[in-house]
């Protein structure tokens, strides 16, 4: 990448590691799902009106909103409001070997020897900080971003298929149309005190829902998208390892967190698994038998 882009792929990791720890604060004031779907409802209200309407795949879509956005986000976001943002954000990245795990599975990819590694190598660190006697009391939690984690990586699989068929932008600006009543539904099953809420929020509550709508999803993506539409994959993605080291800093800045050492090696085991997935080389192609 050039300087000036790679300037500007930072931002994307900047702006989501402080939308981590901005929505410590949302949830504080909002149910999980509540608020996911006042920020899907404000990214896809700046976006919709730009983009056109993707008739040819919105089943594909619809589906895609329920189970990578909906489902999603209200387990990431429920194990979130459970524990500190510095501990989400590495399991959060469970997301890339099972991403790796599906596509073995799915698309029949041959990941190669050191990406195998790799994901062995995140598992064990998640294992590890399970393990861990501070952790104890919040396996539910860890279990919930985990599976989150998981179902993410099958809702980019579902969006793989058909993401030759409409840009970046559209896809972001009409799984937000649909997955905001998704999630508003959601809410009003499984959680409780939504007008409350909504009458009592501070302004650092919407602040919070303002940032992880504008910021966080319009900008952070739109630069995102832009990035991989000028430059190889393999170029962009290291850029995301920094992820978890701005979200570990904003938490211990913004929140007053205070991760352990051993939730920080355990960490550490993730992110050398995860930095394993993401420089390894393509595996050689092998020879068609039939």
């Amino acid at each position: 990448m050039k300087g000036r882009e790679l300037l500007l792929s930072l931002f994307v990791p900047l702006s989501w590691a402080l939308g981590f720890t901005v929505a410590k604060a949302g949830l504080a004031e909002f149910p999980p799902l509540l608020l996911m779907s006042i920020r899907f409802f404000i990214a896809a209200l700046v976006l919709v009106w730009f983009v056109p309407i993707p008739r040819h795949c919105m089943k594909d879509l619809f589906w895609i909103a329920l189970i990578g956005s909906t489902i999603q986000y209200g387990l990431t976001f429920t194990g979130l409001s459970m524990i500190d943002a510095s501990l989400a954000i590495i399991v959060v990245h469970l997301e890339v070997p099972c991403g790796v795990l599906l596509a073995v599975l799915i698309f029949r990819e041959k990941p190669g020897i050191i990406r195998v590694c790799g994901m062995a190598v995140s598992f064990l660190g998640i294992v590890l900080i399970a393990g861990l006697p501070d952790t104890e009391g919040q396996l539910l939690a860890i279990f919930l971003t985990g599976s989150g984690a998981m179902i993410w990586a099958v809702g980019q699989i579902m969006y793989k298929r058909i993401s030759n068929q409409l840009d970046g932008l559209t896809g972001i600006a009409w799984i937000g149309v649909l997955a905001a009543p998704q999630m508003l539904v959601g809410s009003f099953l499984f959680e409780d005190g939504q007008w409350e809420a909504v009458t009592q929020a501070t302004w650092i509550g919407w602040g919070s829902v303002a940032y992880l709508g504008l910021i966080m999803t319009v900008a952070g993506y739109g630069v995102w998208f832009t990035i991989l539409r000028r430059n190889p994959v393999s170029h962009v993605m290291p850029v995301l390892l920094l992820l978890p080291v701005f979200t570990i800093a904003f938490s211990v800045l913004l929140l007053g967190e205070r991760p352990s050492m051993g939730v920080l090696l355990g960490g550490g085991v993730v992110l050398t698994g995860v930095a394993m997935i993401v420089f390894a080389r393509p595996a050689a192609p092998t020879a068609d038998n039939t």
